[in-house]
């Protein structure tokens, strides 16, 4: 069985290459545009996996994952930053806002995708 991916990310061309990344590997990718759209498809659909930036216009992914955790819709669904920030404070935050991991950009695909296997456990 396929899992469902849901990637947060303010450009476009990122999305893209998660979603190349991830498809590639046989995950379904669902894909939002800031962290005010990505919580409301987390609010109607659930989600194996989400994958979100940090910094993103109307709501960034700091505020998502703390809404997301506080509706208890993604209860137990692993959520990893992929983001250019890498400062410890930030990385506090977001695992106190309930992130299960974090990984830098720019990204290398064989590396999401192992991040994903692991997470995921398929």
């Amino acid at each position: 069985m396929s899992a469902s991916i849901l990637t947060v990310d303010d450009s476009s061309s990122l999305r893209m290459a998660v979603r190349i990344a991830l498809t590639g590997a046989g995950y379904t990718v669902t894909e939002a545009g800031d962290g005010m759209e990505g919580l409301s498809k987390a609010g109607a659909q659930r989600f194996d996996m989400i994958i979100t930036d940090l910094n993103m216009p109307r709501m960034d992914g700091l505020t998502m994952i703390r809404e997301i955790r506080k509706s208890g819709k993604q209860t137990g669904v692993p959520i990893i930053f992929l983001t250019t920030e890498s400062d410890d404070g930030v990385k506090g935050q977001a695992k106190a806002a309930g992130a299960t991991g974090w990984l830098v950009k720019p990204f290398n695909a064989d590396q999401l995708v192992k991040i994903a296997r692991k997470v995921l456990g398929r």
